[in-house]
């Protein structure tokens, strides 16, 4: 019975969300607006496949990537006749409107081909995702505790990303806010890891999957995903030290981070769509979104399978200096003017 309720309230938050983006938009033109070449296409989604489930940060590396690409203008896109090309038009209620911009349509690209990471997650925990589905219907009792658990650690990021969001796409979408993000990510790497060796060392008894996690924990390492809702913070690295944490080993932490992961985007990425998607594809069109999701599809099952492997052996370690070094080196780069 609480696990339906958690269900039914996970649905109207959802639900809720998504009643301010059905606001109503220009028809779409004939064809897109303005030009995203395939290998644009395909850096992108390359780069969110890569790093959507490393600790790393997908929404820093495409922030830079964008910048790198030319995509990131925010200059109202007009028509020929000189005329600003109107995504939501000025009424009396919003005067200002919304106008069609690459940055717009390039900010909704990149959250829109996490279908892809999606997918591959789905591909890859297929057997979780029946056992949470079975769960539901009364025939799985460890798949129901993996649902509660997802669904607890799903939920204040679902209520805190709704009230926060368009405050979040306005002021902390930018390379100074990533940069910061990479340095405190590596300093908690580094702390989470020498909190997980001292823990192994004891004797005290530890769940062992994620299905063991007291809903306690599972509700904490939602609050922790809830940080990475700054850019440039990842928020595979926060649920990971969430389940450092909770007591879970690298591997089950990774795990449960992805199965996080696949609940948590899908609603970004349906929230986004609604939002803006209508946006991007008069800007771009279909094709060059779709073969991005491909891309980033294939990427985000290799890099799913590199990390589990990694941790396994290595821990988180090798990730914080990285951060460091993209910290330094994008902070050269736009000290230089060349980001």
């Amino acid at each position: 019975m609480r696990i339906r309720l958690l269900l039914l309230a996970t649905v109207l938050v959802a639900s809720a969300a998504a009643q301010p983006v059905l606001e109503k938009a220009a028809p779409p033109p004939a064809g897109p607006l303005a030009e995203l070449s395939l290998a644009d296409a395909a850096v992108l989604g390359a780069v969110e496949g890569i790093t959507e489930y490393l600790p790393v940060s997908s929404t820093g590396h495409l922030i830079i990537a964008a910048r790198a690409l030319r995509v990131d203008s925010n200059l109202p896109l007009r028509r020929a006749n000189g005329e600003v090309h109107w995504f939501v038009p000025p009424t009396a209620k919003h005067p200002d409107g919304v106008p069609l911009t690459l940055k717009l349509a390039a900010d909704t690209y990149v959250v829109v081909i996490q279908f892809g990471a999606i997918a591959a997650v789905g591909m890859l925990y297929w057997r979780q995702l029946v056992a949470m589905l079975l769960g539901l219907l009364g025939r799985d009792p460890a798949g129901l505790r993996l649902l509660r658990n997802v669904l607890l650690a799903f939920l204040p990021a679902a209520i805190v990303g709704f009230l926060v969001h368009d405050w979040i796409d306005t002021h902390l979408f930018s390379l100074e806010a990533v940069i910061a993000a990479q340095v405190a990510g590596a300093g908690l790497i580094l702390w989470a890891e020498r909190y997980r060796r001292r823990r192994v060392a004891t004797t005290a008894r530890h769940p062992e999957f994620p299905t063991d996690l007291s809903m306690g924990a599972a509700f904490r390492i939602g609050l922790l995903q809830c940080v990475s809702l700054w850019p440039g913070t990842s928020r595979s690295m926060m649920t990971i030290i969430g389940g450092y944490l909770a007591g879970l080993d690298p591997r089950r932490s990774a795990e449960f981070s992805f199965l996080l992961g696949f609940v948590t985007l899908s609603a970004a990425t349906v929230y986004k769509s609604l939002k803006t998607g209508e946006a991007m594809i008069m800007i771009f069109g279909w094709p060059h979104v779709l073969f991005g999701c491909v891309v980033a599809a294939i990427t985000a099952a290799l890099a799913v399978k590199f990390l589990v492997g990694w941790l396994s052996r290595h821990g988180m370690a090798i990730f914080a200096y990285y951060r460091l070094a993209l910290a330094a080196g994008l902070g050269i780069l736009a000290a230089v003017g060349w980001l």
